[in-house]
């Protein structure tokens, strides 16, 4: 996969700020109102056996869950407070994984959230993660 062919399908380039620009670089695109992401998996990104590492994986599930939260909880920002990951299959230097979350419930204080991560049509990991929505400061 090439930057290239990415910019193509729409995909564009996402630079985050802090930790998870660590991961990247990132790429994001707007899919059903929500965004997705993605990596092009590299040798930064792999373990000592040679397969990119579950925290990096793990990140991105975290990126693309707290994405989608923020989203549905008007732009507050969210915290993860649990997240839990399955490893399905692995990821090779090389790998386009792709990451996506859908909301399954938000309430007044909370949004519970799923995130899957692909790579071509194999699901390589999966999220289920809670959220905690940060009340926007009162000014005082």
């Amino acid at each position: 996969m090439t930057a290239e062919r990415l910019a193509q399908q729409g995909w564009r380039r996402h630079a985050p700020k802090g930790f998870t620009g660590l991961i990247g670089p990132l790429w994001s695109r707007t899919e059903q109102g929500i965004l997705a992401f993605g990596v092009i998996a590299k040798e930064v990104h792999l373990n000592p056996a040679r397969l990119v590492h579950g925290g990096m994986l793990a990140t991105l599930l975290d990126q693309v869950i707290s994405t989608a939260a923020w989203q549905v909880a008007g732009r507050l920002p969210c915290v993860t407070i649990q997240l839990d990951t399955q490893f399905l299959s692995s990821v090779k230097a090389g790998d386009f994984v792709e990451a996506r979350a859908d909301v399954i419930k938000k309430t007044r204080e909370m949004v519970f959230a799923r995130g899957e991560l692909t790579v071509s049509t194999t699901i390589v990991a999966t999220g289920n993660a809670v959220l905690k929505i940060l009340q926007a400061a009162s000014g005082h």
